[in-house]
């Protein structure tokens, strides 16, 4: 996996220390957890900030996937938990006999995302842009709106409170941005990343 990554993602690099000395890189005599960002490729989008970055796991007696998870963050905290999140993919494989193939198609989802990284920045703008402008009507409007994506009602109540408290109008992406706040709430990193999907998967609706 190291080496993969390390071939694999050109322009990538591990994020700032985290307060107790973490590196991004989480390794064990049986696991391992990659966290690369690309702190050189800042998106302004609307006065808000955004850059690349990616989690690359694996464990060698296979008691987890093996995978990628790509994302565009606002801010990384201390302790290295990512920030408004958006744009959430995620490539996960069985750990089995065939994990070589699976390096190798996580090899090739680093690569690509490096190649597309200018065009999918672009992209990625447009689309937040377009995001920000898409209304979801009032309150209760809103929140019909987020039960058609598998949102359930209490998470959506409280979304709508989040972004209706900071004086924010009822958009796909104060939508995305106030989920992806309340995702921050979860103690197991896989939660908060099927969350940030959720989210994300909204975002997808102003592509």
């Amino acid at each position: 996996m190291l080496r993969t990554v390390k071939e694999a993602a050109e322009g990538f690099q591990p994020p700032p220390k985290g307060f107790n000395g973490a590196t991004g890189l989480y390794a064990g005599e049986q696991d391992v957890f990659l966290f690369m960002i690309d702190p050189t490729v800042w998106t302004d989008i609307g006065g808000e900030n955004f850059a690349p970055g990616f989690f690359a796991f694996n464990s060698e007696v296979g008691r987890r996937s093996v995978g990628v998870t790509t994302f565009w963050y606002q801010e990384i905290c201390g302790n290295h938990v990512c920030w408004q999140c958006a744009d959430v993919t995620c490539v996960n494989r069985k750990h089995t006999r065939g994990v070589g193939d699976a390096l190798a198609e996580i090899r090739s989802a680093i690569a690509q995302l490096v190649e597309r990284r200018d065009a999918a920045r672009d992209q990625f703008a447009a689309t937040v842009r377009k995001a920000m402008e898409a209304t979801t009507g009032d309150k209760e409007e809103t929140l019909a709106f987020l039960s058609k994506y598998d949102i359930n009602r209490q998470l959506a109540k409280k979304a709508v409170e989040l972004a209706e408290g900071r004086g924010k109008r009822f958009t796909i992406w104060s939508m995305v941005d106030a989920l992806t706040q309340l995702s921050r709430d979860s103690n197991y990193a896989a939660t908060r990343v099927e969350a940030d999907q959720r989210a994300s998967a909204l975002l997808a609706l102003a592509a």
